[in-house]
Parts: C-alpha cells; sequence; structure tokens
C-alpha cells in the first residue's frame, strides 16, 4: 500500500490538482498504454488506479493497448517464431489468429478485469467492434500479410459508452472491407481513435523517459516540441527507429485537432496522474 501523506499535505496535493481537474473534466483522454508497465505488476495496478481516478473526477480515458511480447509468447508454444519487418510483424493467416485471440482476447480482458477491481466501469473491444477501426492492407513495407493500415475510425460505439460512464479497453485488432482482422500498431490507433474522438490529449506510454535529442545522451531529453521539430528529426534519421511510430501516431493526432500529444516514461508509477495533474508534467509534450 502506498504510504500515506501527512493530512496537510494531502488537501495541498489536492488543491494543486483542482486547476487540471477543472480544465479536463468532461474532456477525453486517449491512453496507448504498453512496455513494462503492462508487465509489472506494481506498475500496472499503478495506471489502474489512475485510470479509475480520472474517470471519477470527470475526465473521459480511453485506454488503447498493445501486447506484443505476449503475442511472441503464444506464437513460440504454438512452434512459430515472430518475424518483423520494418518493426512490424509478418503476420501470416495463423498468426492474425494467435494476435487477435491475445489482444482482443486474454490481454484485452485481463486489463479490463484490473479496472473493474479498482472500482472501475470498464468494457473490452476491439476495433473490428462496431467498425470503430476500419483497415486494408499495409503494402508500405512490401507484402508483410494481415498488417492493416487504417482507413476510418467510427467512434460511435466510444461515445456511447463514455456517456454511460464506462472506460473503453480497446485491443489494436482492426476489420477489413470483407470482414477480415488485420493487426494494426497499437500507437498508430491510439492517434487515429485520439483524432476521431476530438480528444485534448494523447498519452503515449514508452519505457524511456521521452524523446531525446541524441538518444546516447540522457541529458538532451526534450520536454517540449513542435510538429516541425518532430518533422525535421524524423526527416534527418535522428530519431530511434523504435521512437517513429509513435512520433508519427502524435502527428496524425495533432493533424486531426488533438490539442497536445505526450511521450510519457511508464516505468514511473502514476505517470499518467503526474502529467495529467501537475504543473511541471513528465516526459516530452508535442504540440
Amino acid at each position: 500500500m502506498t504510504p500515506l501523506l501527512p493530512p496537510d499535505q494531502s488537501a495541498q496535493t489536492l488543491i494543486q490538482a483542482l486547476p487540471y481537474i477543472r480544465e479536463f473534466s468532461g474532456k477525453t483522454i486517449v491512453v496507448k498504454y504498453g512496455g513494462n508497465a503492462m508487465i509489472d505488476e506494481g506498475l500496472k495496478r499503478a495506471v489502474m488506479t489512475d485510470i479509475v481516478l480520472m474517470r471519477y473526477v470527470g475526465i473521459n480515458p480511453i485506454l488503447v493497448h498493445g501486447g506484443g511480447p505476449e503475442v511472441s509468447e503464444a506464437m513460440r508454444r504454438m512452434g512459430k517464431e515472430p518475424a518483423f519487418i520494418g518493426g512490424l510483424r509478418v503476420t501470416d493467416e495463423e498468426t492474425m489468429e494467435i494476435v487477435e485471440m491475445v489482444l482482443a482476447g486474454k490481454t484485452n480482458k485481463n486489463i479490463v478485469a484490473h479496472l473493474n477491481r479498482e472500482g472501475g466501469k470498464a468494457v473490452g473491444l476491439s476495433g473490428k467492434d462496431a467498425n470503430l477501426l476500419v483497415a486494408q492492407k499495409d503494402t508500405r513495407r512490401g507484402d508483410i500479410g494481415f498488417v492493416g493500415r487504417i482507413t476510418d475510425v467510427d467512434p460511435g460505439i466510444i461515445h456511447t459508452l463514455t456517456a454511460a460512464g464506462y472506460i473503453p479497453v480497446i485491443s489494436s485488432v482492426a476489420i477489413g472491407s470483407d470482414g477480415e482482422s488485420f493487426n494494426v500498431n497499437a500507437d498508430t490507433a491510439a492517434g487515429a481513435l485520439a483524432a476521431a474522438l476530438g480528444a485534448t490529449k494523447l498519452i503515449l506510454m514508452t519505457d524511456v523517459e521521452g524523446l531525446y535529442r541524441d538518444f546516447n545522451d540522457k541529458a538532451s531529453l526534450l520536454s517540449e516540441m513542435t510538429t516541425g521539430e518532430v518533422d525535421a528529426m524524423i526527416a534527418s534519421g535522428a530519431a530511434d527507429k523504435g521512437m517513429i511510430p509513435k512520433l508519427e501516431a502524435c502527428l496524425d493526432a495533432l493533424d486531426g485537432g488533438v490539442e497536445r500529444a505526450h511521450i510519457i516514461d511508464g516505468r514511473r508509477p502514476h505517470a499518467l496522474l503526474i502529467e495529467v495533474f501537475t504543473d511541471s508534467g513528465i516526459g516530452t509534450m508535442i504540440r
């Protein structure tokens, strides 16, 4: 259990959070949940309590999750060795079945159960539900199977759930025009959903402190960037390859009308509350 603060310090903390509660109450915040925060039990519980608290103070949190390591583990148990091209999983028909079974089944429902245990009312969805995420085959890196590129987002089911007080938990499996399933990068899905929902914030949880001007120099952490600076970083090759899908998701969200995008360190307990309810925030903000 987290040690309790002295009463006067607890009161001061709540008072400092009041302007942010007032600012974001009634607004939508899309959170991409992934990395070590999905594995470490203490971090997992911190994320769940953060999300539930956000809901109780009037914010509409939308949780989009990945689960790549769990998919790879399931593939190996079934005798298939994971393969990646350009950071994307090569997804043949059998692999797509495993992806959907793990992400839309086991991982999604485990997150829902954790949120409900912390006092929330969570509902699990995949992008196939109510045509939430529609995709077509992504051939930009060649034909790597059922890897999808989002072509349309229908957020109607999300609006229905949040209006009724529920927390939507979304796995990044999309539906194609012929009803087939597509594996979609979770960062990309979160960015597209944030834009379609008119979210105030997109928050991507990672296993690094944020975006560095030079990844090998930890003193070069950037607290704030503009979209133009991000474009230049990607074009110059200065952005770490693993960070590029996250940066592209942020740019897509901002181009779609989202006010701010954040890349934060999910290894830090209660990183979401620090980002949303404090003056300093953490990680890198892109505006």
